[in-house]
């Protein structure tokens, strides 16, 4: 099977602005303009974190009209004064179709997005939940000859390791043998979904959290 690879890690928040201070605070380096994502009506913010991988943060745009859908990564489902946090992630793959037949849990189907001249395939469930509550990556396979990471500056940023905490550990390792991933993700034991981002900073290593 073709493997996966981590693409991005995603931080929700309602407040495009608020997110992106938050991750400012935390990081040391404010994330970038991304754009707008017509058939989600959500914008996002963007930081590189490695040739091709990234930092999201993506909000409901205010200015979009709605999109007569749920919105991806549970952003519809956020409650009221729900902090900006890293709430899930999103794996590669060149062969989607391919590796959602293969996942042991159903991350729903493959749509069509873009931003701005960026095109690709994403994975999402009908109701824009979050599957395994954002442990399990969705799937993206991107339709450009260059990764999008490659485009943006770099800040002096990498991710050395994504820990996933998750009540059934064994069923999350499950899901991302299914999809022979390759990446420096270890999955643990917890008492409820939560992400933690080991990320190296020209201040030091940094974490982000969904706490």
């Amino acid at each position: 099977m073709t493997p996966t690879l981590l693409d991005h890690l995603v931080v929700t928040c309602h407040s495009l602005d608020a997110g992106a201070a938050c991750v400012a605070r935390l990081l040391g380096v404010a994330p970038l303009a991304g754009g707008e994502h017509p058939r989600m009506a959500t914008h996002n913010r963007l930081l590189r974190l490695g040739e091709s991988s990234y930092l999201e943060v993506i909000a409901p745009n205010p200015a979009a009209p709605p999109p007569g859908r749920a919105r991806w990564f549970g952003l519809d489902a956020l409650p009221p004064g729900a902090p900006p946090a890293l709430r899930t992630w999103v794996a590669r793959s060149s062969a989607i179709d391919g590796a959602l037949a293969a996942a042991s849990e159903p991350l729903g189907a493959a749509e069509p997005m873009s931003r701005g001249a960026l095109n690709w395939l994403i994975s999402l469930g009908v109701d824009g939940a979050m599957v395994l509550d954002g442990a399990a990556p969705a799937l993206i396979e991107w339709q450009c000859a260059e990764h999008p990471a490659a485009r943006m500056p770099d800040m002096g940023l990498a991710l050395e390791q994504l820990e996933i905490f998750h009540p059934e550990p064994d069923r999350v390792s499950r899901l991302l043998t299914s999809l022979a991933l390759q990446a420096p993700v270890r999955v643990r034991a917890g008492e409820a979904a939560r992400l933690v981002a080991h990320i190296r900073t020209p201040q030091g290593l940094r974490l982000l959290s969904s706490s």
